[in-house]
């Protein structure tokens, strides 16, 4: 007789509002666990740089260098799996569709996507937003909006105003919740970016004197208006106010720590790639050269140039002039440069409360003369026409500089005129610097320097050479290169037709009095 064969019945699964119902009755352990479970089929970090980025305790942290190292999916990760409610910006909304496309794969059926309001859900009541920052001025629609982590994908788009001010709001009420930055990018490719190897010197400057390995955490505090960075984290007393630095980072990854590339064969595209793209890529150094923008005043290299000739001891003769900046509120500082000769010696940075008045800015400038008689070539648009003044008053040697007159010079060349004496005296100085034609300036190696000497772009207009103005550089790069004009007005040589300097300073003088 045939054995009859029997068919085990599959047990039926609960239905979904039985499942949702039962999820009430987890302990909190159990939550926590639940969480961790699901995050983990949603996304896990590649071993080597992204794990060490993923695990980093910097409160700040810059991941990436070159291309392929799995920067975004980092950030994606993090708010996938450590953050509660994250934001993550690009530059510009027309960027974010490939990040927004990415999150729907990663978030899956683990949680929902709303591609009209940017906004994801995710498991264990976790929310991911996206956001664009593509005009200055646009960081204030989030003014106030509280997240634990905030994440930038390709952060050298951002302006350093863009940056500080976003990240004013990384917080969360949970005591328990971690709250971190972590930025991603590939090197700048204009000077534009350069705040970028300002911000994380330690591990992308190579002048700076004492270099920090990948992965190190190096601690920071604001102390009188600066930026200092301190010895270990703990907290600070400092004019009565306890300063609490905030630890940064750097993780250099590359294509070759992403094995799913690497099958790909993209790193085959990369090496494919014409220099200097191909070398910044693959390599991700962020000291390496730079494109420089065409309408460029000041060419990079000439600035380097003049740097690397610079000595502490260089100084050669007495003090021939101090050019002031003056403060003009807000954000700006009052910057000091001395001038010997062809030599600059290191500028004096001043927050606008250190220097409020005429009187105080006179100060500074005399105790940097260290006895002797530098003549004062002040900016007198707003509120430098009250150190001039003040100048004066005292008898002291003091020459206000007016940028917005017009200017009676030409070029080298003797074909091109200029707009203004701003104009004329940035051309100055880029005549200066011109390894051909030049004086053999030596200026004081300081990253921020070079960064402000290269920010004006020019054009050609129908009056002459046109520099861009200060608001409109300040619009354009996120801030104020003070320390840029403070040294133009140190070099400044006025001149006029017919009339040596000395002449032309003569007439200034009786005209002022």
């Amino acid at each position: 007789m045939a054995r009859k064969s029997t068919r085990i019945k599959p047990k039926p699964s609960p239905p979904k509002n039985a499942l949702i119902a039962s999820l009430a009755c987890l302990t909190p352990q159990e939550c926590v666990e639940l969480d961790r479970l699901l995050a983990a089929d949603v996304w896990t970090p590649l071993p080597g740089p992204q794990r060490d980025a993923y695990d980093s305790p910097a409160d700040i942290l810059l991941y990436g260098g070159a291309a392929g190292g799995g920067k975004t999916d980092l950030l994606l990760g993090l708010a996938l799996t450590q953050a509660r409610r994250s934001i993550l910006f690009r530059r510009e909304f027309a960027q974010l569709k490939a990040i927004e496309d990415r999150a729907r794969e990663v978030i899956g059926i683990a949680g929902r996507y709303t591609g009209a309001a940017r906004v994801g859900r995710l498991p264990g009541r976790r929310m991911l937003e996206f956001g664009a920052v593509q005009h200055p001025g646009d960081e204030r629609k989030y003014q106030g909006r509280a997240h634990d982590l905030k994440a930038f994908d390709e952060i050298t788009a951002f302006t350093e105003a863009q940056f500080r001010f976003l990240i004013g709001w990384n917080r969360t009420s949970d005591a328990k919740q971690r709250t971190r930055v972590v930025a991603a990018g590939n090197p700048p490719v204009g000077s534009d970016g350069d705040w970028i190897i300002r911000y994380w010197a330690p591990w992308l400057d190579r002048q700076h004197p004492r270099p920090a390995g990948s992965g190190e955490l190096r601690w920071f505090a604001m102390i009188d208006s600066q930026e200092t960075e301190v010895e270990g984290g703990a907290a600070i007393t400092h004019g009565g106010e306890v300063v609490m630095p905030r630890s940064r980072s750097f993780i250099r990854a590359r294509v070759e720590d992403n094995p799913y590339l690497m099958a790909a064969g993209y790193k085959a595209v990369l090496q494919a790639l014409p220099e200097p793209l191909r070398t910044r890529l693959l390599q991700g150094d962020f000291a390496g050269a730079q494109e420089d923008d065409p309408l460029q005043v000041i060419p990079t290299a000439w600035i380097a140039a003049a740097q690397a000739r610079w000595a502490a001891d260089g100084a050669a003769g007495p003090m021939e002039t101090i050019g002031i900046d003056v403060a003009r509120g807000g954000q700006d500082r009052s910057v000091l440069t001395p001038r010997h000769g062809a030599w600059f010696g290191p500028q004096r940075v001043f927050s606008g409360a250190a220097t409020p008045d005429g009187p105080s800015v006179l100060a500074l400038a005399r105790a940097l003369a260290e006895g002797g008689d530098p003549i004062l070539q002040i900016d007198v648009i707003g509120v430098g026409a009250a150190v001039f003044d003040t100048a004066r008053a005292r008898n002291l040697p003091a020459l206000g500089l007016n940028a917005a007159e017009a200017s009676t010079a030409r070029d080298r060349t003797g074909r091109l005129g200029f707009l203004n004496l701003r104009a004329e005296w940035w051309w100055q100085l880029r005549e200066a610097l011109d390894p051909e034609h030049g004086e053999d300036l030596a200026l004081p190696p300081d990253r921020e320097l070079l960064a402000d000497l290269a920010a004006p772009r020019w054009r050609l207009g129908s009056r002459g050479i046109q520099i861009e103005s200060k608001d409109d550089i300040r619009a354009r790069i996120g801030r104020s290169p003070d320390k840029g004009d403070s040294l133009v007005y140190a070099f400044t040589k006025p001149r006029a037709p017919g009339a040596g300097l000395l002449a032309f300073m003569a007439a200034q003088l009786d005209r002022q009095a």
